[in-house]
């Protein structure tokens, strides 16, 4: 069929190792225009390894210059913990699958990338280079912590004196 489109599954590796299998994606990109879509899954989706893993989604017949999805179907609000397994909810495979379909980028979830920035880093599929999930920290305010350690350094001296006291009055010494 000259429309097949083939999905399989892989170890995250086979998207950024150099030597053979770099030259494989690179083949898959630059000469075939195949690689239509990385999906990257949870660790302990499928039983007997734990390893987290990828579907690498290939097609026949691309258009020139169709851009290539990436989903990161691996963050913790897009699966479940059932025993020592993880599973993808319906809903989060109705997600991927809709994604896919569309074409959409979602904040850190998904992006559609250009065969030209794959090209610039070098064919390397790794999905945090095309899918930013970072989650920026709240700033620490240390004008309120250094008041907060204050306060307890305080607390902690009343204590004291109150375990000085008791410890006179029982006749033995304090432990500190």
């Amino acid at each position: 069929d000259d429309n097949g489109i083939m999905a399989s599954v892989f170890p995250h590796g086979v998207l950024f190792r150099g030597a053979a299998e770099g030259e494989i994606r690179e083949y898959l990109i630059k000469e075939m225009n195949a690689l239509d879509a990385v999906i990257g899954l949870p660790a302990n989706i499928f039983y007997g390894t734990s390893i987290p893993t990828c579907i690498l989604v290939l097609k026949k017949n691309r258009q020139p210059n169709e851009k290539v999805v990436f989903i990161d179907a691996s963050g913790d609000d897009h699966f479940i913990k059932e025993g020592n397994q993880n599973v993808l909810r319906d809903d989060d495979v109705d997600l991927i699958i809709d994604t896919y379909r569309n074409r959409k980028t979602i904040d850190k979830y998904s992006y559609v990338a250009s065969l030209e920035e794959i090209a610039e880093n070098d064919y390397n599929l790794n999905i945090p280079r095309y899918v930013d999930t970072f989650e920026e920290e709240e700033p620490v305010d240390l004008d309120a912590v250094s008041k907060e350690l204050k306060q307890l350094d305080k607390e902690l001296d009343e204590i004291n004196k109150d375990i000085h006291k008791f410890c006179d009055q029982l006749g033995i010494g304090t432990p500190f």
